[in-house]
């Protein structure tokens, strides 16, 4: 007797007791449905904690609020700030315009890395991960296998095929535990220590373990992102946009969930979009600590995938072509009405002019997402450290100190947010502990200028290793023996590479990273994963021979 059981995207047929399995990559996908879900309870209320019915001195008089709008997989080119904008700027992004033009924008700003969580860290610790040892972005069990499965199930032309590193995955540690060593000092316990208020709401992903979460970490409060879903994928208000030419996409469907969390308590579901949830909860916070100092990390999860907009959003874009296209552009839509919203509660509640505001992303513009302009003018994208993959925007805006229209043109990076906001709360560095960025308000302020060691900002992950120095740019992947060198003065898109023709600046800016990795710190886990990324076609193109292409472990 046959009977039919249809489970999600699994078809099974169930044969005299046995079990004949119709689709390989459905099996793998419902099994992955299965590993790691979480029950998810109803909607709840946060009571934030209150701050004083009155203040005891004026807004002016005390130490500037700090509020850090960190979204997520932006690229530089989505921004009408620079001249460009979504489906050919067609859809501008008004309020983060605005808030770029308020304060001072940053023209040659970079992420930590090309991938979000090492990003982070540095954000937090104003530290690299040669001293930190947090050099790759923790994924949950089972990804990086499924994920290498898949992508080598694809045709991607001459594009090689993905390593799976199953000695690294059988030897990490815990997806939980792979976090921020608690013995690391973040900007969120050097301000609480000045008497500041701290609240996390979004994504984290510096662990989730007792030492590296984010309340553990210096956040008084915090309203996690516990999963990845926006809104239910069957929700009536949700437009989706799946990917079916990228292996992480189709892994990010099979387990997210629509769930947050408070304080490291049990998961429950966001009440509405996340972007719109975020910031509403955001606006509580404000209010609730308008008369106190307070420092507020709003880590956005838009543009991230998976592709998912309110339908208000999709409406408000207009027709726009790919369908995948019009959602990203709706996310961003929603983001920009974030930052709107936010400046607006700062007028209404009389913070704006000293509450300090800095925006960024945590790298560039993902190319599995199969939209080729989110970078330009630069190649490369999210997982490579080419000037796609690391240019983000960075803004930041303190009427009290920063003159509106200011621009800066010298180089800085994530790792210079930590010692910024030190500076500008009065509060001192941490004592014993190497600070690898340096404070950026002399610059915008125009009292100063900005100098990092040997003039030199530095990436990595794993064999792949890349320093800036001056106007000289060196990549090298250590798995193909290949250089790439730039003059970023003359280049600065990256087209003509210099490696062979000046042996001198090869070898100068090797010395660099010689010094730089000298005595560096091992990795907390291993990679589990090693993919090689085409540099200038995205993950819906198909790769030619001759066409150049980076290996990215993690």
């Amino acid at each position: 007797m046959l009977k039919k059981l249809v489970l999600g995207a699994l078809a099974i047929v169930v044969v005299a007791g046995g079990v004949a399995f119709l689709n390989k990559k459905a099996i793998i996908l419902y099994v992955a449905t299965l590993t790691g879900r979480t029950d998810v309870a109803p909607n709840r209320a946060i009571d934030w904690d209150q701050g004083p019915a009155a203040a005891s001195e004026t807004a002016a008089d005390r130490p500037p609020n700090i509020i850090f709008i960190l979204v997520d997989d932006l690229g530089i080119n989505d921004l009408s700030t620079f001249g460009g904008g979504v489906a050919g700027g067609r859809v501008p992004t008004p309020n983060i315009d605005k808030l770029a033009a308020d304060g001072a924008l940053f023209t040659q700003a970079y992420a930590g890395n090309g991938t979000c969580a090492p990003s982070r860290a540095m954000l937090m610790t104003g530290r690299y991960p040669t001293r930190t040892g947090f050099e790759f972005t923790p994924t949950p069990p089972g990804m990086g296998k499924i994920v290498s499965m898949f992508a080598n199930d694809m045709d991607r032309g001459a594009l090689p095929p993905v390593d799976y590193n199953r000695d690294g995955a059988e030897s990490a540690v815990p997806f939980q535990e792979m976090g921020l060593p608690g013995e690391e000092l973040t900007i969120a316990e050097v301000l609480k220590d000045e008497g500041y208020h701290t609240v996390h709401i979004g994504k984290w992903h510096l662990g989730r373990s007792a030492e590296s979460n984010p309340n553990a970490q210096g956040f008084d409060e915090s309203l996690l992102m516990a999963s990845g879903l926006f809104l239910p994928e069957d929700d009536p208000d949700v437009v989706n946009a799946k990917l079916d030419f990228d292996p992480i996409d189709t892994f990010l469907w099979a387990r997210m969930q629509f769930a947050a969390s408070f304080n490291s308590g049990d998961w429950f579901e966001p009440a509405g979009y996340l972007t719109d949830y975020w910031t509403a909860e955001s606006l509580k916070v404000i209010e609730a600590n308008k008369n106190r100092p307070f420092f507020l990390y709003l880590a956005h999860w838009g543009v991230h995938t998976p592709l998912q907009a309110t339908k208000a959003d999709y409406e408000a874009v207009g027709d726009i072509e790919p369908h995948r296209l019009r959602v990203y552009a709706a996310m961003l839509h929603a983001l920009d009405r974030s930052v709107g919203e936010i400046t607006a509660k700062l007028e209404e509640e009389g913070l704006a002019d000293n509450t300090i505001i800095v925006f960024s992303s945590d790298n560039g513009g993902a190319g599995y997402i199969g939209l080729p302009e989110v970078n330009a003018p630069y190649r490369g994208w999210k997982i490579t450290l080419f000037e796609g993959g690391i240019r983000v925007p960075m803004f930041l805006k303190w009427p009290a100190r920063i003159a509106a229209g200011t621009q800066v043109d010298s180089p800085v990076a994530h790792i210079d947010v930590m010692p910024t906001l030190a500076a500008a709360a009065g509060a001192a560095l941490p004592d014993g502990v190497e600070i690898d960025g340096r404070d950026m308000l002399p610059v915008a302020t125009g009292t100063g200028t900005i100098s990092h060691p040997d003039d030199a900002l530095f990436w990595q992950s794993g064999y792949y290793h890349v320093v800036r120095a001056g106007n000289w740019k060196l990549q090298v992947d250590g798995r193909q023996k290949k250089s790439w060198l730039f003059d970023l003065a003359n280049d600065p898109t990256e087209q003509t590479n210099l490696a062979e023709t000046r042996a001198d600046k090869l070898a100068e800016l090797q010395g660099l990273l010689d010094k730089h990795h000298a005595g560096a710190v091992a990795p907390l886990y291993p990679y589990t994963i090693e993919s090689p990324v085409a540099i200038d076609k995205t993950a819906a193109d198909m790769v030619a021979p001759g066409d150049e292409y980076v290996w990215w472990p993690n």
